[in-house]
């Protein structure tokens, strides 16, 4: 089953917690902190993979985490860091996030193989107490927590990546067109949507190879859902030719393709433009054939080029494959077409350290990402851990800005999920 569209919940890891150790060696009986570090958390990255060709795997695996990091140990020895999760989706991909009011933000194009995006970064690992030790605190007794990995609500779209498009009114003939110009065997019979997914076919006209997609056929309304249309007509969007097909023996052809475009238009004007090659179909139909010339005085004032063809017997697809093939050449080459190996990452941008204080319910409150942060990761069970976080707070002048809110020792306060009392 083709499945081109999925909703997935991802998760970096955690960090690994810090360690509260001290040296324990034979004649060295006052040995000094030694706590080493927790391990980063993985990261999510999803990654636009040459092997995968649907999302069909997700809708059996919709939760996917990375790796948490391992706690640090005594003797300075760090903990490992957790395994970077990679997440293979076919290339033409598009990696949006879902927001909590419901509204999507786009991460990435993944349009080219290899091509990657960071979703989701590792928490950082707690770092040990050996890390805190200073002239005035030899022998610190706290350790920081491993930071919270981050966590997101992703929805993945597949957008197919064939050069041309074949688009018209359903039982039109694009399946038997594309399986007698390629190795393609989709499904064929004579009803409407017999096509239910895209098919994709390669085609090789002379020297030029180019790779065609049969879009299923779309109906009036196509670009509000009806029929099959809105599952499917994003896969036109990337296609640089289009091939638009007419039924011959339909009462209006021109009618048709006027209604087929009107919908493409709809769903996305740039489509519009999108250069298109007119396929009158089914001329080996002796009525068909009968009316060429009244087709011809129809359709031959249209911008496309006109072609009469017969998929079933193959009369005229070669003359519209190289047309449709001289018409590629000269487009500029796809965007997506880079050196191999180059990857666009997209890395969360840093955000400035302002501290802001409102007061809600009786409790201020902290608009501060490091404090955040910082407040989380720490052992606030432990006095030495909280007297260390408001020595940080005061150093980023959080205590200033509870000040001038009117805070006074003993409030409470509260950094994200966190709710301390001000000493």
């Amino acid at each position: 089953m083709f499945v081109d569209r999925a909703e997935i919940w991802v998760k970096a890891g955690n960090g690994g917690n810090g360690r509260v150790s001290f040296r324990r060696e034979k004649f060295v009986p006052f040995g000094g902190p030694d706590g080493g570090d927790g391990g980063d958390g993985g990261s999510v990255h999803v990654e636009a993979d040459p092997g995968t060709a649907t999302l069909r795997d997700f809708r059996y695996h919709p939760r996917l985490r990375a790796e948490q990091g391992a706690d640090g140990q005594g003797g300075d020895r760090h903990g490992k860091k957790g395994q970077d999760l990679i997440i293979k989706a076919p290339a033409g991909t598009v990696v949006k996030r879902r927001e909590a009011d419901g509204s999507e933000i786009v991460l990435a194009d993944l349009d080219a193989v290899g091509k990657r995006v960071l979703v989701a970064r590792g928490g950082k690992g707690g770092r040990g107490n050996a890390r805190f030790a200073t002239s005035t605190n030899q022998a610190p007794r706290f350790a920081e927590k491993g930071e919270a990995g981050e966590e997101a609500r992703l929805l993945l779209e597949l957008k197919l990546l064939a050069d041309v498009g074949l688009v018209g009114h359903p039982n039109v003939g694009k399946s038997t067109l594309l399986s007698v110009i390629s190795a393609a065997r989709p499904k064929i019979a004579d009803y409407p949507f017999t096509t239910k997914e895209p098919v994709l076919g390669v085609v090789e006209a002379g020297h030029r190879n180019f790779v065609v997609a049969d879009i299923p056929g779309l109906i009036e309304g196509a670009h509000r859902g009806l029929g099959l249309g809105h599952e499917f007509l994003r896969h036109i969007e990337r296609t640089r030719v289009l091939v638009h097909m007419v039924d011959g023996s339909s009462s209006d052809p021109a009618a048709d393709y006027a209604q087929v475009n009107k919908e493409l238009a709809l769903f996305n004007p740039a489509l519009a433009e999108r250069p298109q090659v007119l396929a009158v179909n089914k001329m080996d139909l002796p009525d068909v054939r009968g009316r060429q010339q009244q087709l011809q005085a129809e359709l031959g004032k249209l911008r496309a080029p006109l072609f009469f063809i017969s998929a079933a017997t193959g009369e005229g697809v070669g003359d519209l494959l190289n047309r449709v093939a001289e018409t590629l050449s000269l487009l500029a080459p796809r965007v997506e077409e880079r050196k191999e190996g180059e990857l666009a990452v997209l890395r969360p941008q840093p955000v400035g350290e302002s501290v802001k204080v409102a007061r809600q319910d009786g409790v201020y409150v902290v608009a501060s990402p490091r404090g955040e942060r910082l407040a989380a990761m720490a052992d606030l069970g432990n006095v030495e851990a909280r007297s260390h976080l408001w020595r940080q707070f005061t150093r980023m002048g959080v205590v200033r800005a509870l000040k001038r809110a009117g805070a006074q020792p003993g409030d409470k306060v509260r950094l994200g999920d966190i709710e301390l009392e001000w000493h």
